[in-house]
């Protein structure tokens, strides 16, 4: 769920995918799903010349699961909140919690 809310938060920046396939898309990030599916509107093609078939592309939805890396401006990262999240989802729970006590 990180990376889900820290995406939402993007909605309405430029950001750069680039696909398992090769294609680098460029465009405005419209919305993203829990499974970081991803609409982008805007869109251009990074290599017009090897797609030319995207050209004309204006919307997009591409599925998470194609997607290599999400390229986004460094103004837009605050790190030490994100690092800060991080470390709060991955530490270990209280161990305490949730246990009945046995009755003696």
């Amino acid at each position: 769920m990180l990376f889900y809310s820290f995406f939402k938060t993007l909605t309405g920046k430029e950001v750069a995918l680039e696909l398992k396939n090769g294609v680098v898309l460029t465009g405005t990030l419209h919305s993203v799903d829990q499974y970081l599916n991803v609409k982008l509107s805007n869109v251009q093609v990074v290599d017009s010349v090897r797609y030319p078939q995207l050209v004309s592309l204006k919307n997009c939805f591409v599925r998470g699961s194609v997607v290599r890396y999400i390229q986004i401006p460094r103004a837009e990262v605050d790190t030490e909140l994100l690092q800060d999240a991080a470390r709060k989802e991955n530490a270990p729970k209280n161990k305490g919690e949730g246990k009945r006590k046995e009755k003696a």
